[in-house]
């Protein structure tokens, strides 16, 4: 019997064509051909024992002659059976000979071959030769089983050749042998059709099991990576399923399984209920922003979209299919994309009004060199001061857009930073309000000296704008903290707003209304192409002092002993 060949199979619903999967073979005990087969080997010993006790009983009531030989052959047979059964395995269906076959087949009709032709207690044996053509009919190709009722044929005709030599009846009797065996290869084609079909039917169904399989797993691997929430309610309020996000939004403990809950189970979920008993009602697709009471202090503001699954036969329920989706992060996702619109914006008139600013700077230069009165000096420097702080604003929309991928140094931090600072100091001429504690020796952080510039003279400059005048009032240290090197700028000022530590890092963003709100943004940016960590926190000075203040710090990629070819301070420029 031929296997079916491996042809494509497609989703329904979809737009990939998937090749189906070769197919393993059915576990032992699952397959229709391993119990066929187990029928036939039990049908087998059965045939035996009936023979075996048949022909006893006959021989001890006296109606057959007392000939051993028979006993033993059936004696013989009945071992061959059990043998095969016990120690063989059906082999695969459809081969058109395997040496299995000789222990079922080709025993069983040498076995009743011998048995009718010696008319062993004068019965007809020609019935059970059904039994080895059934066998390689449903168990083997067709060319076994028409070979198979063949043999029969042959072995009644020579029979009844046989036969008719010694009775003198030559039609009746090849007559009946040529009928049995036409019926015989009748029997082989029917039942070797038959098991061709099964065959098919098996093949399809499991390669449908397995597109179905699949297509389950991709739905669950779809479903659970999404990042709304996805519940699927029933009529009557269980919950048939959830995705991890929905679990993360209602505070959905992991140990509890879907069908344990209901919605309404739980006092903070009734405007859930209350959504999905309308969808009920109406039918229709819902959408509706509301908001959940998940704690003492914990309300949960939700946008949901509910959508009935039509019923596909009597015996399925309708049931509603709610998406959630956190209306915080979608705020959030709103802002991103506002801010990224408003950048490239900025961007561009940045970029558009450098040029006049650079001729209106030039031009108040040679103006005030012709001005001498002290009033008019006045105004042009307060002009050049503008000028000056509206360069500085496009200059940073422009380091916004375009910062570039860093190019990564290893830097002595201690040194770099004494030597930094000390340069910001000269420049400011705040030496006395700055406290320097180099404390990181030997570490080597992982950054481009530049680029660190720009980051602590940038936290230097928000520290002199909120420190107070006292000596010490700021304090740049280094340090290690389990085998990273840390840079901290720390400041005296009064503790930031709360509403302000939410939006510290976000672009445009800034307390000030002479600022531009991008230094922290770029700053972190920067610490974030180089793999390092830039955080903020309200903590005690790092001399020790005791003293409550603002604390920025930034941790570094860290070697702690000299790398190859360290970056001189020379490249780093003034």
């Amino acid at each position: 019997m031929a296997t079916p060949s491996r042809p494509n199979s497609s989703w329904s619903h979809s737009t990939w064509t998937w090749d189906t999967p070769v197919l393993l073979p059915p576990a032992p005990g699952t397959s229709p051909f391993h119990r066929l087969w187990l029928g036939f080997m039990v049908a087998r010993i059965g045939v035996a024992v009936i023979l075996l006790v048949l022909l006893g009983g006959l021989m001890a009531i006296g109606i057959a002659p007392l000939d051993w030989w028979q006993l033993a052959l059936c004696a013989a047979y009945l071992a061959a059976s059990v043998a095969v059964r016990v120690f063989t395995r059906p082999a695969a269906p459809g081969r058109s000979f395997d040496p299995q076959w000789v222990s079922t087949i080709g025993i069983d009709l040498i076995a009743f071959s011998t048995l009718h032709f010696l008319q062993a207690a004068g019965l007809n044996f020609s019935p059970l030769f059904a039994l080895p053509v059934l066998t390689a009919s449903v168990l083997g190709s067709t060319l076994l089983a028409l070979g198979t009722a063949a043999g029969v044929t042959l072995l009644l005709l020579a029979d009844g050749w046989l036969q008719s030599l010694e009775f003198a009846d030559h039609t009746a009797r090849l007559l009946q042998a040529g009928l049995a065996g036409g019926g015989y290869f009748v029997v082989a084609l029917l039942a070797n059709q038959l098991a061709i079909r099964l065959a098919r039917e098996e093949q399809a169904a499991r390669q449908g099991l397995s597109a179905a399989r699949t297509q389950a797993y991709v739905n669950e691997l779809v479903i659970d990576t999404l990042s709304d929430g996805l519940l699927v309610v029933g009529m009557d309020w269980r919950i048939h399923a959830a995705n991890p996000a929905a679990r993360a939004l209602l505070g959905w403990q992991a140990r509890e399984a879907p069908a344990s809950l209901a919605l309404v189970s739980r006092p903070g979920w009734k405007p859930l209920a209350a959504l999905a008993q309308r969808t009920f009602d109406s039918g229709d697709t819902l959408s509706a922003e509301i908001a959940l009471d998940l704690g003492p202090a914990e309300r949960l503001h939700l946008r949901v979209r509910t959508r009935l699954t039509p019923p596909h036969d009597p015996y399925s329920q309708t049931l509603c299919v709610m998406f959630l989706q956190d209306l915080r992060e979608a705020e959030a996702q709103l802002r991103t994309e506002k801010l990224a619109a408003m950048g490239r914006m900025s961007a561009a008139v940045a970029h558009e009004i450098r040029n006049p600013l650079a001729a209106i700077a030039q031009a108040n230069g040679l103006l005030a060199e012709e001005l001498g009165e002290p009033g008019q000096q006045q105004l042009a420097a307060l002009v050049g001061k503008n000028v000056h702080r509206l360069t500085q604003i496009v200059e940073e929309i422009l380091n916004l857009a375009r910062l570039e991928t860093p190019t990564t140094d290893w830097l002595e931090l201690d040194q770099v930073v004494q030597l930094l600072a000390g340069e910001w100091m000269r420049h400011t001429g705040a030496s006395e309000r700055v406290q320097l504690l180099p404390g990181s020796s030997g570490a080597w952080a992982a950054f481009d000296g530049e680029h660190l510039r720009r980051i602590l003279v940038n936290l230097l400059d928000n520290a002199l704008r909120y420190a107070s005048r006292a000596r010490g009032a700021i304090v740049a240290a280094t340090d290690l903290q389990l085998g990273q090197a840390r840079m901290q700028v720390w400041s005296d000022g009064a503790p930031l707003d709360p509403g302000v530590q939410r939006h510290l890092f976000e672009p445009f963003f800034s307390s000030e209304s002479r600022s531009s709100g991008l230094g922290l943004y770029i700053c972190r940016e920067l610490c974030d192409r180089h793999g390092a960590l830039m955080t903020y926190a309200r903590t005690t000075a790092p001399d020790g002092s005791g003293r409550e203040g603002n604390c920025f710090s930034v941790t570094f990629r860290t070697r702690t002993s000299q790398v190859p070819g360290p970056v001189p301070l020379g490249t780093i420029r003034a």
